[in-house]
């Protein structure tokens, strides 16, 4: 046993009121699942819109199943949520008639960006055609992806109060703060990492820089990246690209997505892109240019 006042940092107790948990060293774990169903369900029957042809709003949550927790680690707050949502939604024309619909959100997850959640809008079975139904699926959609956000962020800053305890002097620590790609085969690329604020735990990052050289011509190189049948072939796996500038692109399956920040053709391409498994802000930035 050490002696008093000696020995490491962290058995330390004497410095703190309540004696638990000095410098947030030990891993606490908080379950944050019934407060999420609470707010989800406050949030997601606060949505209504409103459009010329007339309104819908969210009448029910129908399915909620899914789990949340909070650990700290260090001083670090980790964050889980997985969500299996579906709600129900009731569209008023403007001559009167009443439909019903609802909406599935399969994948509400710390794994995926809150621009990467699915929101698939259904009109009720034996319904007839109505264009609220394309008005959820714009303007409610929009909606709801601002309440996953809000979610997200209320998870992030409400729920977390009192988990980081104050350290030896007294402070507390936050660990939150304010809200593999292939290449075709001479042209050269150049690879930076770009580091963005965003919510959740603090990762250490650094600035990368590499420079490849392919045994392809320019204009080859260029239609690979670009054309998505030549896209799909390269990669094997499905893909969706828009070759323009601000264009969006997804490849294996959606596990990669970005844009297209400069097009020069056949000369050079400047593009972003992430893995959707990164945290939140977090992207690549990769510049191919021909070989001067």
């Amino acid at each position: 046993m050490a002696k008093w006042g000696q020995g490491d940092p962290r058995w330390i107790v004497e410095q703190r009121a309540d004696a638990t948990n000095v410098n947030n060293w030990h891993w606490t774990e908080r379950d944050a699942t019934a407060w999420s169903t609470d707010k989800l369900k406050e949030l997601f029957l606060a949505v209504s819109v409103t459009g010329e042809e007339g309104s819908c709003e969210v009448t029910e949550v129908s399915k909620l199943d899914g789990e949340a927790s909070i650990n700290n680690r260090k001083g670090k707050l980790i964050f889980f949520y997985e969500w299996d949502i579906k709600l129900n939604w009731t569209g008023h024309s403007n001559s009167g008639v009443k439909y019903k619909g609802h909406v599935e959100i399969p994948n509400l997850s710390d794994e995926n960006d809150p621009s990467e959640v699915e929101f698939r809008v259904y009109l009720a079975k034996d319904e007839p055609e109505t264009s609220l139904t394309e008005l959820m699926k714009k303007s409610g959609v929009q909606q709801l992806r601002e309440v996953v956000v809000q979610y997200i962020s209320s998870l992030k800053t409400e729920f977390t109060q009192g988990m980081i305890l104050p350290t030896e002097n007294g402070v507390s620590h936050t660990a939150v703060p304010d809200t593999k790609q292939k290449v075709a085969p001479s042209s050269t690329r150049d690879v930076k990492t770009v580091t963005c604020q965003s919510t959740g735990v603090k990762i250490p990052t650094c600035k990368v820089s590499m420079k490849e050289t392919f045994l392809t011509s320019p204009e080859e190189l260029y239609r690979v990246l670009t054309q998505q049948e030549l896209v799909q072939g390269f990669t094997h796996a499905p893909a969706t690209v828009t070759a323009e500038k601000g264009g969006k692109f997804q490849l294996l399956g959606g596990n990669v997505s970005g844009e297209f920040i400069e097009l020069e053709f056949e000369k050079r391409i400047v593009l972003s892109w992430r893995f959707k498994t990164w945290p939140a802000g977090k992207r690549l930035v990769m510049q191919i240019t021909e070989d001067s």
